[in-house]
This record gives structure tokens, C-alpha cells and sequence, in this order.
């Protein structure tokens, strides 16, 4: 197809980053009116727009999304920016379809909605409807001069064509000539690392079934037999949404006995094996009115305290300059929230609460002295039983043996039951309360580290060394409910655990997988199925796309490279990048006009980035954080209307 428009841009990726520049470019052309220069805009994704890959409106409604309704949001809600010229925030969206649906929904969308509040956990399949509507929104108000072509299909190349120009080649043969290019590739595909493929291959060999690292929704679970054991390394959140397609999605149900829920199977449940490195899956959210413990506010790990840093002329360390101020928080919000809610466990709470917060001030010593300070209070007020071990909630079975696996499942169940009532007591609970600091904090270091806020040595051993799971194990975990529902599956013999710091191989003697924990007395757990609870990895050196691996093959692209405290340079997992609008760094130290990144491969340059925006919440916290990337989509959109 021939486009005569003078400015052309192709957006490469439909997905929730894509579709964001899209109306990004929609609401900046509507301000500017009666455009001279018509724009056509093509958007190339081999899935429908909007949803794309991850979000597709067909797939299992068992499949939740990791944040409720209120949270996220396609349209920015900033007044500095241009009004969006259709959509709405999710939790807007869902309340007018209750009101007055569309004739798009479907049944299943209707029966989700009638029942789904604010604070409820929607569906995936109910979020990609809402991302597809929000598309047809804003294709039905586009501005005077403004054509938009979608192309399902998959982009294999994009290469310089002279004067500024690209040539975007399609699998389809097609080649679209354009001004500007967006590379917002979102979750690629990702090549096995060198234990998945030797797994891999020795399932082919041995006539064994090898699941590796996918999205939930592309994997055909009806493979895995019933009756038969199956092997699920992985407790985080793909953990959950295996063991739902394995069990109510099998016909199983979950009822509630008064005092908890109990499993009634339905006989075509495997038995599940799960194994992680804690032991334990990811610690449920608590129950909260909004995103944030409206109890906890941070006051270490302050955006004014960054800001005193930078101001102080300091690029400060993580480990040395930004945890010791969480860990404070961390530490304020669980005595405070325990004087509080647990009337009687510090006896003198006034003189407790008065000498902690004074050994708390980040005064000009070291880090081992203020935290000997604390030591030094709590020993005098706090009793053992209830001191705060913050490396011990991320790893509860740290430190503990078992005699035998059926040891180790009862541990687990205990700590499943124990961690959902916590969830239960939300701001009264000082564990959660504690978790709540770190959650607030995340969205400060996001703005604190992005952009190379910090070394290259601290964000490689420290913030993506270790805090990075960590707080991903305490923070990112599911609702509480599914922690009940996975100790039901556990009392009821559907699920069991193999231990900490599993390993994991094959017997090829008994053409079997076996994974055994050096924690648990027990013969090693043995399968023919094995299934990779766990996201493909997002390493661009690593990708399995066509675009990319073409980009970084002809040198217009480069993994960023970091500094390790040895002075060895290591490959991150992004794309090298120039700040703003993000654009990607050649081979060879260039950048090329014209040519954009967001979202996952942005993940070198900011922190968090596969978290979707978030709705402005009334009387909550403004995080800067936020809305960045609808900010970043914002800045791509004024880039690509000046190269006209």
C-alpha cells in the first residue's frame, strides 16, 4: 500500500507500551488542530492492538491480573500533558460497563463485571478487553489529517533507507518506508539458557514432556496427564496461574468449611511437585484500600532526600547510600504499626517509640553504627518473639531442616495459613506494614535509579543482585486468597513441595526428572512432566525475536554494558539508550535519529519496567514513578510530530 502522508511512523508492537504511543500521537495532533503535515501511523503486531500478546481477551479467566482494579491505567491522568482524546482508566471503564455495557462484551466479560468491585482482582482476559476497547475509542475520534493502518503480522527487520528514513520489513514480504520507528516490543520470545536446553533435549531423547519458560495463556496445560506427578520449578506468580489451570481449571473446586477452604478434586488433577530456591512461594498482598498502606508514610526514603543527594553533587550506591534509608522505613513502619495494633507488647511504648526513632537519624556515621544503635533499643524494650528479621520474611524456612517431605508440606501449609492472616489483619499487621515500606519504596527508587541515578556497581550487585528479588518475594506476590487455596491443595494431596535450594536433573536409567532439596530427608521427587513456572527471561542478548536480532546483528542496537566493582564490563539485560525520548544506542556510540524504545528493553536505563501505569489514587501518594512510561510515551510522540 502506498502512503502519499509526509509523516509516517511505525509503531512495532500493539501491546499496552504500543498502543500508548498511538494515543499519545492522537491527543498531541488533536491539540495541535488542523495539522499541516498529515501523519499515518502503522502499527505492526501479529496480535489484535491493544491487548497484544500477553492480554489476549479469549484467554482463561483463571489467569488474574497481580493488581486490582483501581490500579492501571492506559491514558495518563498528568495535566501537564495533552488530555487523552478517548479512554478511560480500567476501574472507570469497568464501572461504565456496569452501567451501560458494550455490545462487545461478551458473556463471560458480563458475568466477570457483575461481580468484580474496585478492590477485586480482574481477569487478564477482562483487562486485554478493556485495552482492545480502548483501541476502537480512539480510532473512532482521531484527528483531522491522521490515518492509522494496523498490519497483523510480524516485523523482521527495520534498516537505515537514507534522509532520515526507515524500511520496516514485514514477515508478510512487505516493506513500509517510514519517518520515525517505535520499538515497543514488549515480552519477546527468549532463548533457553544452557540447563533449560540440556533439560529440553533430554526430554525429546527420553520421550519425557519439557514445558519451558512461556507465557500462561500459550501453553497447551491439557498435555499434562492427570493422575501422573509433574514437576513445577518456579513459586512466583506463573507458579499460581499453573496451579489454577491444573486444578479449578480441571473441574476442581475450592469451598469454604467455616474455618478455611478445602479442595473437593475432580480426579484430572496431576499431583504437583513444586520446587523454588526459598522453598516457599511469594508472600500474598495484603488486604488495603488502595495501592499503598495509607498508614506508612516514608520518611528516610524521601524524594526530597534524593534529591538532597543529587544536589549534594553524590551518584549514590545503592547498598551504601539507599537501603540503609528503606531499611530505616522498613524498620519504623513494623515497631510502630506492632506499639500500635498489639497493645501490651513493648511495655513502654512512648520511650520505645522515642529512642528508636533517635537512633533511626542518618547521622554522619556508619552504617554499622546506627544499625548497633537500633540493636542497642530493641534490646532493652522488644522481646525476641517480636523483633522484625527482615531477610528472614523472604526466606522463612532458612536455617530449618526436615526429616521427611511430609515435614516440609506441613511447614509450608503453616506458613501459607500464617502469611494469609496476616494479609487478612492489612494495616494492623506489623509484618505486612513492614512489606508496605519496601512497596512504597520501590516506587521512590524507580525514580531514584533510572537514567544511571546510581552506579553502575551498585544496580548490578545490589539493586538487580539482590534487592531486586527480595522485594519481589514480599511486594509482588498474589492475593491471599491464593495462598489459602494453594495450602487447601497441599492438605488435600494435590500439591506437595520439594525444599529449598532445589536441584534439579534427570535420571536417564529411569527416563524420569528428579528434583531433591539437601534441606529434606526424602528420596528425590520424580516426573515425566516437567513445567517451568516462570516468565521467559527479558535479556535483549538473549531474545528470540526476528527485529531485534536483526538490529543488533547490523550494529543499530547494543545490550548495554555495565561495570562490575572488579571493573569488568557485563552485559545487562536492556538495550543501551539516550535519554529522552529513549533512543537506542548503536554499536558503534551513535544514536539514531528517529528510532525509539519503551518498555521492556528499557529495563538498563529504569527499574520495574513491565509494570503497567497507575491510575492517580484519590488521597494516595503521587509517586512520580507512576505514570512514567505514559510520560515516555508522551516524549516519543512529540519527537516523531517534529520530524515532520
Amino acid at each position: 500500500m502506498e502512503i502519499s502522508q509526509s509523516n509516517r511512523a511505525v509503531i512495532i508492537g500493539g501491546g499496552p507500551r504500543g498502543t500508548s504511543v498511538l494515543e499519545r500521537l492522537l491527543a498531541h495532533t488533536a491539540v495541535a488542530g488542523n495539522p499541516k503535515t498529515a501523519l499515518h501511523i502503522d502499527v505492526v503486531d501479529p496480535c489484535p492492538a491493544g491487548p497484544g500478546h500477553v492480554w489476549q481477551p479469549g484467554q482463561s479467566r483463571l489467569f488474574l491480573m497481580n493488581t486490582q482494579s483501581f490500579y492501571p491505567t492506559l491514558v495518563p491522568e498528568d495535566p501537564a500533558l495533552p488530555a487523552p482524546v478517548a479512554g478511560t482508566t480500567f476501574d472507570q471503564w469497568r464501572a461504565r460497563q456496569q452501567r451501560d455495557p458494550l455490545p462487545a462484551l461478551t458473556a463471560g466479560d458480563r458475568a466477570e463485571l457483575a461481580v468484580l468491585g474496585s478492590n477485586d482482582f480482574p481477569s487478564r482476559a477482562l483487562y486485554g478487553r478493556y485495552l482492545r476497547c480502548t483501541v476502537e475509542e480512539l480510532l473512532g475520534t482521531a484527528p483531522d489529517g491522521v490515518t492509522i493502518e494496523f498490519h497483523e503480522t510480524t516485523a523482521v527487520s527495520v534498516r537505515p533507507a537514507g534522509d532520515g528514513m526507515f524500511d520496516v520489513g514485514l514477515a508478510t514480504g512487505e516493506d513500509i518506508r517510514a519517518h520515525s520507528v517505535v520499538l515497543a516490543l514488549g515480552h519477546i520470545p527468549s532463548r533457553l539458557n544452557p540447563e533449560q536446553r540440556e533439560l529440553q533435549a533430554a526430554a525429546g531423547h527420553l520421550g519425557l514432556q519439557y514445558f519451558p519458560p512461556a507465557v500462561p495463556a500459550d501453553v497447551d496445560w491439557s498435555l499434562i496427564p492427570a493422575g501422573e506427578p509433574v514437576l513445577v520449578r518456579g513459586m512466583g506468580l506463573n507458579f499460581f496461574d499453573t496451579m489454577g489451570q491444573l486444578t479449578e481449571g480441571r473441574g476442581g473446586k475450592f469451598v469454604s468449611n467455616g474455618a478455611g477452604l478445602e479442595y473437593e478434586p475432580s480426579g484430572q488433577e496431576p499431583l504437583i511437585i513444586a520446587a523454588s530456591r526459598r522453598g516457599t512461594p511469594y508472600r500474598a498482598k495484603a488486604a488495603l484500600d488502595g495501592y499503598y498502606a495509607s498508614s506508612i508514610t516514608l520518611r528516610y526514603l524521601t524524594e526530597a532526600a534524593i534529591e538532597r543527594l543529587a544536589k549534594a553533587g553524590i551518584r549514590p550506591s545503592f547498598d551504601h547510600d539507599l537501603w540503609p534509608l528503606l531499611h530505616r522505613d522498613a524498620l519504623w513502619a513494623y515497631y510502630s504499626t506492632l506499639v500500635r495494633s498489639q497493645p501490651g507488647a513493648v511495655p513502654d511504648a512512648p520511650a520505645f517509640l522515642a529512642a528508636l526513632e533517635e537512633a533511626l537519624q542518618p547521622h554522619a556515621h556508619s552504617a554499622a553504627n546506627w544499625e548497633d544503635g537500633v540493636e542497642s533499643v530493641l534490646a532493652v524494650h522488644v522481646g525476641p518473639r517480636h523483633r522484625l528479621d527482615l531477610p528472614g520474611l523472604a526466606a522463612p524456612l532458612a536455617g530449618r531442616s526436615f526429616d521427611s517431605r511430609r515435614g516440609h508440606d506441613a511447614a509450608v501449609v503453616e506458613f501459607l495459613l500464617d502469611d494469609a492472616r496476616r494479609s487478612a489483619l492489612g494495616e494492623d499487621d506489623p509484618v505486612k506494614m513492614a512489606i508496605a515500606a519496601l512497596h512504597h519504596g520501590r516506587a521512590v527508587l524507580k525514580t531514584a535509579v533510572a537514567d544511571g541515578g546510581i552506579t553502575d556497581e551498585s544496580w548490578v550487585a545490589g539493586l538487580r543482585g539482590w534487592f531486586e528479588s527480595f522485594v519481589e518475594g514480599l511486594a509482588s506476590g498474589p492475593p491471599a486468597l491464593r495462598s489459602e487455596q494453594l495450602a487447601a491443595l497441599a492438605r488435600a494431596g494435590v500439591v506437595s513441595f520439594v525444599g529449598p535450594d532445589p536441584k534439579f536433573r534427570v535420571d536417564r536409567k529411569a527416563a524420569m526428572f528428579t528434583a531433591a532439596s539437601p534441606w529434606v530427608s526424602a528420596p528425590p521427587a520424580t516426573a515425566r512432566t516437567m513445567v517451568e513456572a516462570l516468565a521467559p527471561g527479558n535479556r535483549v542478548s538473549a531474545n528470540d525475536s526476528p527485529v531485534l536480532e536483526q538490529l543488533l546483528a547490523d550494529g543499530l542496537v547494543r545490550p548495554k554494558l555495565m561495570m562490575t566493582a572488579e571493573g569488568a564490563p557485563i552485559e545487562s539485560t536492556g538495550l543501551d539508550v539516550e535519554a529522552h525520548p529513549y533512543r537506542p544506542v548503536a554499536a558503534n556510540g551513535s544514536v539514531t535519529e528517529g528510532l525509539f524504545v519503551l518498555g521492556l528493553q528499557l529495563s538498563s536505563a529504569q527499574w520495574g519496567t513491565a509494570i503497567a501505569a497507575e491510575a492517580v489514587q484519590p488521597g494516595g501518594p503521587a509517586y512520580r514513578s507512576g505514570q512514567r512510561t505514559l510520560r515516555d510515551a508522551d516524549e516519543i510522540a512529540v519527537a516523531i510530530l517534529r520530524r515532520a
